[in-house]
């Protein structure tokens, strides 16, 4: 059911439109005109081996097509070779197809590099992982970088009435109810190839049943859960941990906790979410509930000694408590603001009533507060030229609002 023809590709308008980056190669042959080196960049099942094909077809070249997993540099040696022959020919420089590109050492990425800039070749390389981390700057810079998304569960039930009826598909020997066809493509995350196997799977199971019709009951079997899109080390990684830390911080335990079910059911490791909890109740909770951070380091602790699958319910606990907690990031921003001072140069000299009083500083001249009733002593901890720095800003929030009006009595016994 691969598209063999531009008409036939469902989704990724962006890139496939007239006015895109690639209809412009795609509508007529090409062989006469510079064809430039691509990257495509996407999730698995979204199209990237097809429009290689479909760009081959449409300009007229030669592909040839490389795995990444098992090519030698002798494999790109023979390409560039027959893509030079190709040329000398009068059809244009070959396609070299390379899927899974990111599995290229340096040196055979940087074995393509001069035939890629004389234009000996048209390298389209397909990769699952983000090319700017995944592949040598060379190479990205010597190509257009196409991003591909993730299709639509409606791109994916199109694709599947169309493998139904179509006779390179099941030719129309089964139908199909719109909710099972909904099902899979629910469950399939995007991945086409991924929908259009469990499809299969649903209908030999449907002919040894002696069925000729597809029902929701069927595909539960063939897919008993969802496929889980995640990448510990990938774009998902950074996308999803990013939207879980804003939806805490946002106050929505909901949408947190489903973040959260995204990470473990992806394989996060569960160590790396605890760290980010605790990240998050100093940084965004902070003094407005001090305890919140209490909680995180023992969720932390807990994680690391009882592991998964039971570490999702001390995470998950944390996670609803760091959602509904009051939020402040007065600390936070205090800290950064007192580091700013000191690396622009404010680093005065430690008074001498404040020093050691082994490395010369005066004892005589220090108060001790807790020898006064009050506690409390109106000597200076700063440089008196200095004395009027502020950098804790309390907020109005749960405990912070206590420790707000405690500060305001101490600066106004102070003066200021």
């Amino acid at each position: 059911m691969r598209p063999i023809s531009l008409s036939e590709v469902v989704g990724q308008e962006a890139v496939l439109d007239s006015s895109g980056p690639l209809g412009a190669f795609m509508g007529s042959p090409a062989t006469d005109r510079p064809l430039p080196s691509l990257l495509f960049y996407g999730p698995p099942g979204t199209g990237k081996t097809t429009m290689a094909r479909l760009l081959a077809t449409s300009s007229g070249r030669r592909l040839i097509e490389i795995s990444a997993i098992n090519a030698t540099v002798k494999d790109l040696r023979q390409a560039m070779d027959i893509s030079r022959d190709e040329a000398a020919k009068g059809r244009g420089s070959a396609i070299v197809f390379v899927d899974e590109i990111h599995r290229f050492s340096k040196v055979q990425q940087e074995s393509l590099l001069l035939a890629v800039e004389d234009g000996e070749i048209v390298l389209v390389g397909a990769t699952t992982e983000n090319p700017l981390y995944a592949l040598t700057s060379a190479m990205v810079s010597r190509t257009i970088l196409l991003r591909l998304s993730e299709l639509s569960d409606k791109d994916i039930t199109t694709l599947l009435q169309r493998a139904i009826s179509d006779e390179r598909g099941l030719n129309d020997k089964f139908k199909a109810s719109p909710e099972a066809l909904e099902a899979i493509a629910r469950k399939a995350g995007g991945d086409a190839r991924k929908a259009l196997t469990v499809l299969e799977a649903v209908s030999q199971a449907v002919t040894r049943s002696g069925r000729k019709s597809i029902e929701l009951a069927d595909i539960a079997p063939a897919m008993p859960s969802a496929l889980a899109r995640y990448d510990s080390t990938g774009d998902q990684h950074y996308d999803i941990i990013s939207a879980f830390i804003k939806s805490v911080r946002g106050s929505d335990p909901d949408a947190a906790l489903h973040w959260l079910a995204r990470m473990i059911a992806g394989g996060e490791d569960p160590r790396f979410i605890a760290r980010r909890l605790v990240i998050l109740a100093s940084e965004d909770i902070g003094l407005a509930d001090p305890g919140a951070l209490t909680l995180a380091s023992s969720t932390m602790s807990i994680v690391s000694q009882i592991g998964m699958p039971e570490g999702r319910i001390p995470l998950a606990e944390c996670t609803i408590y760091l959602a509904l907690a009051p939020k402040s990031n007065s600390a936070y921003l205090a800290i950064n603001k007192a580091l700013s001072d000191v690396n622009e140069g404010f680093t005065p000299t430690v008074p001498a009533h404040l020093r050691s009083s082994g490395l010369g500083g005066d004892g005589d001249d220090y108060e001790y507060p807790h020898d006064l009733v009050s506690t409390f002593s109106l000597q200076a901890y700063l440089p008196l030229d200095d004395q009027n720095r502020t950098y804790y800003q309390p907020k109005v929030n749960g405990f912070e609002a206590t420790l707000l009006e405690r500060l305001k009595r101490l600066l106004g016994l102070r003066g200021k």
